[in-house]
């Protein structure tokens, strides 16, 4: 096949569903052994895109090419033996299934014999695939009881798979691959993808823009379910792409703290002492009214079980919780509700809201009484107290009667968020990497509302997405290390510590 004809091609794609215009006419190439970045803020039509190129979704209308061909995808299998395999970006392993199984599902070949599983086969299979990214996960270990960043290296080990299934050179989608991985993770990705461009095309989406640029060759950006352009990577910046993303060159304040307020000296509104857990052990925090306070450290440190225990959704066996001066006990995390703490977690599909129900219904799970009048549903009542919070964050959603699962990531985002905020009661709120898998424009949103209740005088516990968030955003920074806080460090306007100062820290 000549090296001119491009490995994959869309023209013209449309896909539109009831209200949502995701996906207008789309045009996108890829070359032959090229990484390919694909960009553009949530809603832009991504997802739906890719959704089409691995047989997820049919297309209203358009063409899908691949090596010069005009292939109509109908199933993931389909596009699998044309193949096309995509690592996605919510997860797709089945949890009560070990590694093994989840990478060889549905191309055992050999591992299988008449129906009966050969162990030793199928670890084989999974560790050749595991090597390829120099993963030490075992093989046969249960999915359900791997972190989330382990789960992230099985679903590329999985993809990688398709070298051995397809008789074609590949095109292996990757969506959001390094949301929760560590920086030597990433490194070890990067130089997987650098190897797959020999024998593959790739196509590569992040919302971390400085990636996009660093491992791509060229990068298409959609905006508005159309695509607006490509540049080529080298000797492009952030900027550039974000210009094309939104049509400007987005603020300079990117954290807001032209609207942080300064935090008076009085008695914290959380007061932790001497707490530990399974996984940490002795931690001191303090966080005063309107203060913004991060926790750092590497995959392990013990910082999400930390923000899970203050929540009464991981068990402590010792340790004291105070807030606004009063000792509370947060056995549960209906306990921690109605204490006025609030907590967006870091799986937002998983833990953070329903996704078949309601714009209107996930906002107010937790406030009932906000939405009722007496002991039942007050529809009116309702509509009112959706309808408002969904014009103060700019929630773009066709109805407050959409299901929460059509929405952009940045969109479902702002309704969690919202959840909290309904009942006007929350005093304390648990962020737990609340921009992972937004782009740039619904970051600096997320970032506005927090300096918004800040000054309202919600205290915030914040783990970032990164060092750079973390020191954009917070008042102070404690770092923690093997389940203990090991340093705390101020972070003044005008004094803000760099990355490095935290990473000494660190390790």
């Amino acid at each position: 096949m000549s090296e001119t004809v491009p490995a994959l091609e869309v023209r013209g794609l449309v896909k539109h569903y009831p209200g949502v215009k995701a996906v207008d006419g789309v045009d996108l190439v890829v070359r032959q052994h090229e990484v390919l970045g694909l960009a553009g803020e949530n809603g832009a039509g991504k997802s739906t895109l890719l959704k089409a190129l691995v047989g997820l979704v049919s297309p209203d209308a358009g063409e899908i090419y691949v090596r010069g061909r005009a292939v109509k995808l109908r199933s993931v299998v389909d596009a699998a033996n044309h193949g096309i395999g995509m690592v996605f970006q919510e997860q797709s392993l089945v949890p009560n299934l070990t590694a093994a199984e989840n990478i060889l599902l549905g191309s055992e070949g050999g591992a299988v014999r008449r129906g009966v599983y050969r162990w030793e086969t199928m670890r084989r299979l999974a560790q050749e695939q595991l090597d390829k990214i120099g993963s030490t996960i075992d093989p046969l270990a249960r999915t359900d009881t791997l972190t989330f960043a382990d789960r992230q290296m099985v679903e590329i080990a999985k993809v990688l798979r398709i070298e051995e299934r397809s008789q074609h050179p590949p095109v292996i989608i990757l969506d959001e691959p390094t949301s929760v991985l560590e920086s030597k993770e990433i490194d070890t990705l990067f130089a997987q993808i650098r190897r797959l461009r020999e024998i593959a095309s790739v196509v590569f989406v992040s919302h971390r823009l400085d990636e996009v640029l660093d491992v791509c060759d060229r990068v298409a950006v959609l905006r508005g379910g159309r695509s607006v352009g490509e540049v080529a990577a080298a000797g492009a910046v952030p900027r550039d792409l974000h210009r094309m993303m939104i049509g400007s060159t987005g603020s300079d304040d990117h954290y807001h703290e032209n609207a942080a307020v300064p935090v008076v000296a009085e008695q914290p509104r959380l007061s932790v002492r001497g707490l530990s857990g399974t996984s940490f052990r002795d931690v001191d925090l303090d966080v005063a009214v309107g203060e913004i306070v991060a926790i750092v450290g590497v995959h392990g440190s013990g910082r999400e079980d930390v923000c899970r225990a203050l929540f009464g959704a991981e068990p402590t066996t010792a340790g004291e919780i105070r807030l606004d001066g009063k000792r509370i006990d947060l056995s549960s995390t209906r306990a921690a509700c109605a204490a006025g703490i609030g907590y967006v977690p870091a799986e937002r599909k998983v833990e953070g809201m329903v996704g078949p129900m309601s714009v209107a219904e996930n906002m107010t799970l937790t406030k009932q009484k906000a939405r009722c009048a007496g002991p039942f549903v007050a529809p009116r009542k309702q509509a009112g107290l959706v309808d408002r919070w969904i014009q103060r964050l700019s929630i773009r959603t066709p109805s407050r009667d959409t299901a929460i699962q059509r929405l952009s990531g940045g969109n479902q985002q702002k309704v969690v968020l919202a959840r909290w905020l309904v009942g006007g009661d929350i005093g304390l709120l648990l962020l737990d990497h609340p921009t992972r898998g937004l782009d740039i424009g619904a970051r600096s949103e997320v970032y506005r509302l927090m300096r918004e209740l800040a000054a309202g005088g919600v205290a915030t516990v914040l783990l970032a997405d990164s060092l750079e968030e973390a020191i954009g955003m917070a008042d102070r920074i404690l770092v923690m290390s093997d389940g203990r806080v090991v340093a705390e460090v101020a972070c003044p306007s005008g004094g803000k510590p760099s990355p490095l100062d935290l990473v000494k820290e660190m390790v």
